[in-house]
């Protein structure tokens, strides 16, 4: 009796499966789907075992999740507004915040000895895997709950972001013209990260590179360093 007791025993979980749980706010099921989701490619490198494909996957569970949001919120909002506010919310360093806020860094299996990853943005994309894995884990239903307990309540204020101005590079260059500056957005680098084709853009400011920004388009990347340069400044 006693051994039949022990077979069918639950297992005590292990340290990883109670930080992910404290983490989530949620007990996960299959625990190696949120390993792999925390997984970057820096230590993983089989598309199997990394976290490149339920990034992909979660990307297009959140923007799901934001747009239906978002168009309950706002009944008589338009497309434009509707489409503007979204990419307030869930722009590359948006998410990269938000996922540093909730401790993901501390989780998160990537080479540590490699200086570029510790300050890029992968704990955005990191955070978008992870969706995908509780995605795959809990159904649509308790994702889309999870998603605006987790990160859109708790980190994204919308009345804040209805007031900024998304179009940050243009108010950049009107500064700059009404200071006598010279401002450019030049392309610093472009490449292949996973499935994905990131780029970086420089804000260069009288000709010395003043901020910078990452994104899978050139007009992200510069909006994200029209960003960092307006905050920066002081704007």
């Amino acid at each position: 009796m006693q051994f039949l007791r022990r077979l069918f025993q639950k297992k005590p979980a292990s340290a990883f499966e109670e930080q992910l749980k404290n983490m989530l706010g949620l007990t996960p099921g299959n625990v190696q789907l949120y390993r792999n989701a925390l997984s970057h490619r820096s230590v993983k490198e089989t598309p199997d075992e990394n976290n490149e494909r339920l990034e992909f996957l979660g990307d297009a569970v959140l923007s799901t999740v934001v747009a239906d949001y978002l168009f309950k919120r706002y009944p008589y909002k338009g497309e434009g507004f509707l489409t503007e506010m979204r990419s307030k919310m869930v722009n590359r360093q948006q998410l990269n915040d938000i996922a540093l806020k909730m401790g993901l860094r501390k989780l998160t299996f990537f080479n540590r000895f490699d200086n570029a990853l510790k300050g890029s943005q992968i704990f955005g994309n990191t955070l978008e895997a992870l969706i995908g894995a509780v995605y795959l884990d809990k159904g649509y239903r308790k994702t889309k709950s999870w998603i605006l307990k987790q990160i859109v309540i708790p980190h994204l204020f919308v009345e804040d972001l209805e007031q900024i101005d998304i179009n940050l590079k243009n108010k950049l260059i009107g500064w700059a013209n009404r200071n006598g500056k010279t401002i450019s957005f030049d392309l610093a680098e472009e490449k292949l990260e996973g499935n994905r084709r990131v780029f970086t853009m420089n804000a260069v400011l009288d000709g010395e590179v003043f901020s910078t920004g990452r994104g899978n388009n050139k007009k992200d990347a510069s909006q994200i360093a029209a960003q960092i340069a307006v905050e920066k400044l002081g704007l």
